[in-house]
């Protein structure tokens, strides 16, 4: 699928390579804080000198002893970060110092209700609109509930220079994925979507964040080069698609896969593992508080009602990438996602006129028939 497959390989192993990074860390006396959503605020971690990991599992082995204690009609994505916490087989959760979660839906709220018996747990109450000022001073003030936890638990003084410092470094990062996810808005793509997934998702294994800017700019600039000197890895005739919905990661990739072996070529990720978080800077120039609360209270989750933020991305993206198809993905038992479903297949199809599919999945291999046989037909009638 490319002719520089030396390009990704950083990227491909980068959770389990992340594993030898963290215990590293933590022999150096690092703290590790475990997070759990894009709402989490990074920045204020990294202001308190502690590193952020990612726990949440797109995978299906830890579901079924998950399923001992959490209904199996669950959402797959809260089975599965509970399993491998319950069973302590995943080393960023073995090395975590604190979770931080945020009462995003009803079953990741409840999950931490367990994860709490387990490890320190600090439960940031999201509002669930952002159009209103009572849910930013709502939102400020559990951010300085959490400022003032992370300080307690690290015994630590968070100073605004630290903000700033740290919005500044992670703005920095911001810019450079979005470079290189902006790639696909060439026509035709100079990747596959899957190569840009690998990127995007190793990418939040990567502890060294200058290192990963700097691996981020050497791939995007020998893709270019590359392109400009006549290479193309993508045909013309290959469907640009938009994926919207829930995260993708793990075995979700088969979706991807599935699309991108039928006749289509994913040039955009909306959802929260893709630009949905990214999209957007925080203001350098405001109280650092105030500008992290703004930024993150904004980004446009299904958790939030109503959601017109996730209907003018997905508008402005299908403009931007030259979308021909929306593939809408509904991981089982998310309900708010699968409710705004319906919202998000008028919008594409009747407002902008595109062709949307809905797809329920999971973590298993049991429906790749069923979804290839549907993605295949929707590729073909674009």
């Amino acid at each position: 699928m490319n002719k520089l497959p030396e390009l990704f390989d950083s990227f491909n192993d980068a959770r389990k390579k992340g594993f030898i990074e963290v215990k590293s860390l933590k022999d150096n006396g690092a703290k590790i804080v475990g997070t759990y959503c894009v709402f989490t605020p990074r920045e204020l971690i990294i202001a308190a000198g502690a590193f952020p990991v990612s726990l949440c599992s797109m995978h299906e082995e830890p579901i079924l002893e998950a399923e001992k204690q959490l209904p199996r009609n669950l959402c797959p994505l809260i089975k599965a970060s509970y399993g491998f916490a319950k069973t302590d087989t995943c080393p960023y959760f073995y090395f975590s110092d604190l979770l931080i979660g945020e009462t995003t839906c009803d079953g990741k709220k409840k999950m931490y209700e367990y994860l709490g018996k387990i490890k320190p747990m600090h439960v940031m109450i999201l509002p669930q609109t952002f159009d209103s000022a009572d849910s930013f001073i709502f939102w400020k003030n559990e951010l300085l509930r959490l400022k003032d936890r992370l300080e307690k638990e690290f015994s630590v003084k968070i100073t605004d220079d630290n903000l700033k410092d740290a919005i500044a470094d992670r703005n920095t990062e911001r810019k450079v994925l979005k470079r290189f996810y902006q790639l696909a808005t060439l026509v035709p793509p100079p990747i596959w979507g899957l190569q840009m997934h690998e990127v995007l998702y190793g990418s939040s294994f990567k502890l060294d964040k200058k290192d990963l800017n700097e691996s981020i700019e050497n791939i995007t600039n020998k893709i270019l080069e590359n392109y400009n000197n006549g290479e193309r890895n993508v045909s013309t005739s290959a469907k640009r698609i938009l994926i919207t919905g829930c995260p993708l990661g793990g075995d979700t990739k088969k979706i991807i896969k599935i699309i991108e072996s039928s006749g289509g070529v994913v040039v955009c990720f909306e959802n929260c593992s893709g630009l949905k978080s990214k999209n957007t800077l925080i203001d350098e120039d405001k109280d650092p508080i105030d500008a992290i609360a703004e930024k993150y209270l904004k980004i446009p989750c299904s958790c939030m009602s109503p959601n017109s933020g996730r209907l003018d991305l997905i508008s402005s993206l299908i403009g931007e990438y030259r979308i021909d198809g929306v593939v809408d993905v509904i991981l089982h038992a998310c309900h708010t996602y699968n409710v705004e479903s319906h919202a998000i297949m008028n919008f594409v199809k009747q407002e902008k006129k595109i062709p949307c599919i809905k797809i329920e999945t999971d973590f298993s291999s049991n429906d790749i028939e069923q979804l290839s046989t549907r993605l295949e037909a929707f590729i073909e009638m674009i």
